[in-house]
């Protein structure tokens, strides 16, 4: 279970205080800091804000930006559209599974690697694309994915 600290929860809701029309800004701002949105900071924001909490988690399940579940602190998305796919996008989400000891949708237990699969990256003639925190990898091959998760380590 992952420890929440809903000081920095009410931080970011005070830099609000007043403000209308803050919903997604301030859950981003939550997103950013704790770099994904727990349920007890939806109950903190529903009470001060006097927002429903219904409403509020139907915004941050709307938005891809945001996260109901614990994220890593390196995000790496597998491209899986169709040029990726046919040069072996595969085989690189299998190889980063089995060096992860993840599925992709899951987050490794010391919370450092989320595992993401997206359907197109618009980079097709890069293919197959690895992404880890905004950084593109071209050309992937299934040798190459140890020394890509090494750089994050």
């Amino acid at each position: 279970m992952v420890k929440i600290d809903l000081k920095r929860v009410d931080e970011i809701i005070d830099r609000y205080k007043g403000e209308e029309g803050v919903l997604i800004q301030l859950l981003l701002d939550i997103q950013n800091e704790l770099n994904w949105i727990p349920r007890e900071a939806i109950t903190q924001i529903s009470e001060r804000l006097r927002i429903p909490k219904s409403h509020i988690y139907r915004i941050a399940s709307f938005y891809k930006a945001m996260s109901l579940n614990p994220v890593g602190r390196h995000t790496i998305q597998i491209c899986l559209g169709t040029a990726c796919q046919v040069r072996g996008a595969p085989k690189i989400l299998d190889r980063m599974e089995e060096s992860l000891k993840i599925k992709e949708g899951e987050t490794t237990p010391d919370m450092r690697f989320s595992l993401r699969r997206v359907n197109c990256l618009g980079c097709c003639a890069m293919g197959p694309v690895v992404v880890v925190d905004g950084n593109y990898y071209g050309k992937v091959t299934s040798a190459m994915v140890e020394d890509i998760l090494e750089k994050y380590e």
